[in-house]
């Protein structure tokens, strides 16, 4: 095996991965994430949350640099507290066209639009929603109005819930509908998905703070662990899928066999080969991932 060199930038998606079960940064994880800024390695939040909930994690934690928001949509420094770019605004004639087009795919559904200004939004004026737009974490927060005003400005992110179905139903049902205006994901199971605009992603967005500090692809690491993270694991020199949603994928995919899996698409890496490890204990099939992520969620909670 070749020499492992140190990252130069260390990238963790954070509801489900940074944080646990219970939305709280376990005392392991805050000594990871304080000797790697202590090595002087940057430590770079990527999260499809908005930048007035990057704050909660990034003052416990003491992170000052930047943060990739709105699933690669905005970027955020956390130590001014301000908003450093944009990119991928969806215009109020498209979004228009799109809640069109979901009334007849998803009846029932509801909608709500992410707007951006120039710092966090504490008091919440950019997150419109509509009456009775669910939200799975089953807080009540966001400016209710009627669909001309949800949908009246431009919008960093469209976000669509449905109460009686799942969101990789929904998520299904959705990208049958566009090709290249829009791109769908979700980061919950629990009827929400989010559309933001054609090629905006978490990995575009670590890309550009990897250009702004000078570091090359290679020398990135990024942990994650929903679909929306798939494309920033693909772009990062290693990428690393977390034991929660997306690895739960993969490991089903390992006892389901690799071809019937990828048939599926529960495995977005299930075409990505592997070397062999000697005496035959890694073949391409990772079967020890269930234990080892049993055996790191064990120390978590003892910690």
């Amino acid at each position: 095996m070749g020499c492992v060199r140190r990252p130069r930038l260390v990238a963790s998606d954070v509801d489900g991965t940074l944080l646990d079960p219970d939305a709280r940064v376990t005392d392991r994880t805050a000594r990871a994430v304080t000797s790697v800024v202590a090595s002087g390695t940057p430590f770079v939040l990527v999260s499809g949350r908005p930048p007035r909930w990057i704050a909660p994690v990034a003052k416990p934690l003491d992170l000052t640099g930047y943060a990739v928001c709105a699933n690669g949509a905005v970027l955020y420094d956390c130590g001014r507290e301000e908003v450093v770019a944009v990119h991928g605004l969806l215009k109020p004639e498209l979004l228009h066209d799109i809640a069109h087009a979901l009334d007849k795919a998803l009846p029932g559904c509801r909608l709500a639009t992410e707007r951006v200004g120039t710092g966090a939004d504490h008091d919440m004026r950019n997150f419109v929603i509509e009456p009775d737009y669910h939200n799975p974490w089953g807080d009540s927060e966001g400016r209710t109005g009627p669909r001309a005003e949800v949908l009246g400005h431009p919008a960093i992110k469209l976000l669509v819930s449905h109460r009686g179905m799942t969101s990789g139903e929904m998520a299904d049902a959705v990208n049958a509908l566009f090709d290249r205006d829009v791109d769908v994901t979700y980061s919950s199971s629990g009827g929400l998905v989010e559309l933001s605009a054609h090629g905006i992603t978490k990995a575009t967005g670590l890309a550009d703070v990897a250009e702004r500090l000078d570091v090359e692809r290679e020398r990135v690491i990024a942990f994650g662990d929903m679909p929306n993270d798939v494309e920033m694991l693909r772009w990062a020199g290693h990428g690393v899928a977390m034991s929660a949603y997306l690895g739960d994928k993969i490991a089903h995919s390992i006892l389901q066999g690799r071809e019937e899996a990828s048939s599926r698409n529960d495995n977005p890496f299930a075409q990505i080969p592997f070397p062999n490890a000697p005496l035959g204990l890694y073949n391409g099939r990772p079967w020890f991932l269930p234990f080892a992520g049993a055996w790191y969620k064990l120390l978590d909670w003892i910690s």
